[in-house]
């Protein structure tokens, strides 16, 4: 027997002991669990998005034909099929990756339908007994067309079945719905995304392969948390698309509300990503016992399954509760940090990867499946047209194929006769030999001819997907369409480049009654300047880098004004709820605005037009989609936080809504633009005001199915212009960039109230209507649904010329108001 040593163990081999050195021994044993780990468990396919577990589950699931139409079965029956058959590990493992899938605050797009307890923020799931999955919708865009030949299969553990390396995923799952695991000296976390956003721009990028990171970004502008909330500073996130490594600060969505007579809170309708309401309520509880928080009085959870997350925070008199909100960012996790480290498995190795890599491995992944796709239907359509071609050949000579097999011995010796007379092909006599009598008629005939046609057009198509590139690039960009078609919400988390500055808690409730001026932004922005700032031409000229103002009113901050909606209701804003901003560079900053929903709850597919005072001085001059115009003095309606301005018909809708101070409203033009390409422009004098429970009266003759796209009023001025984005009807929204035209109002004749006006764009091939457009005093701005700036052509002074390219999609326009 050797003897041991301290460097040195001894291990039994056929009654032989052999020494290993120890360092060695735990060298390699280590080297493989690391691989083990990182390869098998921890890290995510770039291609899919999936860990093996997952990959394996929604396999599996598919496999059982677990579809969306039909029942729910026991989680424990799906664990215990994919532990059995392709994953041989815990099931907790197991039911804890499934549990994620199924869970909406976690992913964005989740894979699993889950019944039952799927767990919150704050507590677990309930276990595997008790709650029942299937497969969600997008899990099959996920697993569709593996029985094509799409992807490689290899055995399981045990060797007796196969499952996929990788799935097809036409959801570019990575990006989308994110991921976290701890490897072995690596580990790896990325954030969802928008799907809509991420198809625009792996299309893109499809269409134009050097396409630079700014572009890509101008259509995924950032993250977006299936939780909401609010992203504060966004050079995080373009170091994390540029290096695959950064991080950002997520805060909570809030807005200020009256919740007693006496008394004002903070209602939390949003939390940072991954973070849930007990914890936040913990964290104020102990903040305000060390006496670190001052001015709450108390936290109620009131969030239920109907209304969602709801947490009020009471604040006690003489606090501002916008200067209490900034104390609980700071001291709460309602603000929080987030970490982007996006390493994934590319060929087999773990690489970090910025969001054009992302998207360009998902991409070449795509064109492999469509590849090896189009190949499979090619040679299914190959083989079905050659046993068609030899049914044909045996019904035309029908009688002699019948003579012929009646004079044979067996079916060897009329496979053989077949083959040698009619010159077919052992599967095209085997065929013939087991066709039914049925099919020997007249009917059968035509219908084969019909069939062989559009096999060979099928096969011609695929033919021609396989040979050439641009075909093949075609038909994926197809497919990234009818998937965002399919499976496209709208965006749930607002993007900020910057916050407001703090303020100290001890502001006095009783504030100075100063002169400011109340914005709105194309995204949703709400903000106050004071009056020094405003003048002269110092902020409301949009020299901002971010977003630009569609709407602004004089007050002060102790007033109250109005933002009038697409609903055609006024709802009541305090001046002094919404954040001041601070100058920078000589200009106040608008990226210091506040959300929307931070002080308002809007119904569903309500939209923010513009901005009243509530006073009797002055009207508001509104318009509809249907070619209404009215004229209406705003006035404040007492203890009311929303009220009608205009009766609208079934159907109808405000499109424009636009303050008309008392001296400007003779020398004021009301303007209407059509979806057809006619702008209309008349006196706002020429339409009485009107009560607000009138329905208005007709403003702009429309041409059949055609609609308003935008209606102002514009004060009397040289520089006046007008913009108009025409594009196709078949685009989806904020998709588009289509051709952009500036011209000078003044090129445009007034025309009498209720006439259909003059034309504004002519349309080039392929453009159907007018998707965006805007009238104001210039020089006019515009910007993206993220509050990009885009671009504007110099004016053209062609009342009815066409538009020139656009640089990006437009969503909002603005100038100086």
């Amino acid at each position: 027997m050797a003897r041991r040593s301290s460097k040195t163990s001894a291990s039994v081999d056929h009654g032989r002991i052999v020494d290993v050195d120890v360092a060695d021994e735990m060298q390699g044993s280590f080297l493989e669990y690391a691989y083990s780990v990182i390869y098998s468990r921890a890290l995510p396919d770039a291609r899919d998005g999936l860990k093996p577990v997952q990959r394996r589950i929604l396999f599996q699931m598919a496999q059982m034909g677990l579809r969306p139409d039909r029942g729910h079965v026991k989680s424990a029956r799906v664990v215990g099929e994919v532990m059995g058959r392709l994953h041989p590990h815990g099931d907790s493992a197991i039911y804890d990756a499934l549990v994620r899938m199924a869970q909406p605050f976690t992913l964005r797009l989740p894979m699993v339908d889950g019944h039952g307890n799927f767990g919150s923020l704050d507590d677990g799931p309930a276990a595997m007994r008790y709650t029942e999955a299937r497969l969600a919708t997008p899990a099959l865009d996920m697993t569709a067309g593996l029985d094509e030949d799409v992807v490689d299969f290899v055995p399981n553990y045990d060797g007796r079945e196969s499952e996929p390396t990788v799935l097809p995923s036409a959801i570019p799952n990575l990006l989308v719905n994110g991921g976290a695991g701890i490897a072995v000296g690596m580990a790896t976390t990325l954030v969802p995304h928008n799907l809509g956003e991420v198809l625009n721009g792996a299309r893109h990028l499809l269409e134009h392969p050097d396409a630079s990171l700014a572009e890509i970004m101008t259509l995924i502008p950032g993250p977006d948390l299936p939780a909401g909330g609010v992203i504060v500073g966004l050079d995080g996130v373009r170091e994390a698309y540029a290096t695959g490594r950064g991080s950002f600060r997520v805060r909570a969505r809030t807005r200020v509300e009256q919740i007693t007579p006496r008394r004002r809170g903070i209602v939390v309708t949003e939390l940072p990503f991954n973070v849930g309401p007990e914890r936040v309520i913990d964290r104020i509880k102990d903040a305000v016992q060390a006496k670190k928080l001052q001015g709450i009085s108390d936290v109620v959870d009131l969030t239920d399954g109907e209304s969602g997350l709801q947490l009020v925070i009471e604040i006690k008199n003489g606090f501002h509760p916008e200067a209490v909100l900034e104390h609980l960012y700071r001291l709460t996790p309602m603000e929080d940090t987030v970490n982007i480290n996006a390493v994934a498995l590319v060929d087999g190795q773990p690489r970090t990867l910025g969001l054009v890599e992302m998207l360009q491995v998902w991409l070449d992944h795509r064109l492999e499946v469509v590849r090896r796709r189009s190949e499979y239907r090619r040679r299914k359509a190959q083989d079905r047209l050659h046993l068609v071609d030899g049914l044909m050949i045996a019904i035309l000579d029908i009688d002699e194929v019948i003579q012929l097999i009646r004079d044979s011995d067996d079916a060897a010796s009329a496979r053989e006769r077949l083959m040698s007379v009619f010159d077919l092909s052992e599967v095209q006599a085997n065929y013939i030999l087991d066709m039914p009598l049925r099919r020997l008629t007249k009917f059968s005939r035509i219908e084969l001819e019909k069939e062989a046609d559009d096999l060979r057009r099928e096969i011609e198509n695929l033919t021609r997907i396989l040979n050439d590139e641009a075909e093949l690039r075609t038909a994926v960009a197809a497919e990234i369409n009818a998937t965002a078609q399919s499976h496209s919400t709208p965006r749930r988390t607002l993007l900020m480049e910057g916050a407001a500055t703090p303020v100290s808690a001890a502001v006095p409730l009783e504030l100075g009654d100063e002169p400011c001026v109340v914005l709105l932004s194309s995204t949703g922005l709400l903000a106050r300047m004071s009056d020094a700032q405003s003048a002269p031409d110092a902020a409301v000229d949009q020299r901002t880098s971010h977003d630009v103002i569609i709407s602004a009113v004089p007050t002060t901050t102790r007033s109250e004004i109005g933002l009038v909606t697409s609903l055609g209701r006024v709802h009541r804003l305090h001046a002094m709820e919404l954040p001041a901003l601070p100058t920078v560079a000589g200009a106040p900053s608008l990226s210091a605005g506040a959300p929307l929903g931070a002080f308002l709850d809007l119904d569903k597919g309500e939209r923010p037009l513009g901005l009243t005072t509530l006073d009797d001085q002055g009207s508001l001059a509104l318009g509809t989609a249907a070619g209404v115009v009215k004229r209406v003095i705003p006035e404040s309606l007492q203890n009311k936080a929303v009220w009608d301005v205009i009766r609208l018909d079934d159907g109808d809708e405000v499109v424009g809504a636009v303050r008309l101070p008392e001296a400007d409203a003779e020398r004021s033009d009301l303007v209407f633009i059509t979806s057809e390409g006619q702008l209309l422009r008349f006196g706002a004098g020429t339409v009485r005001a009107q009560g607000r429970a009138a329905g208005g009266v007709a403003g702009v003759r429309l041409g059949k199915d055609a609609q308003v796209v935008s209606f102002t009023a514009v004060p009397s001025s040289d520089e006046a212009v007008v913009v108009t984005v025409a594009g196709s009807d078949a685009a989806l929204p904020g998709t588009e960039a289509g051709t952009v035209k500036v011209t000078p109002l003044a090129e445009y004749p007034e025309k009498g109230r209720g006439t259909s006006g003059v034309r504004c764009h002519r349309f080039r091939a392929g453009e159907g209507r007018i998707i965006a457009a805007w009238a104001g005093i210039g020089p006019a701005r515009a910007a993206s649904g993220s509050g990009v700036p885009v671009p504007l052509p110099e004016p053209d002074s062609r009342r009815d010329g066409t538009g020139t390219p656009g640089t990006a999609p437009i969503d909002g326009i603005g100038g100086r108001v």
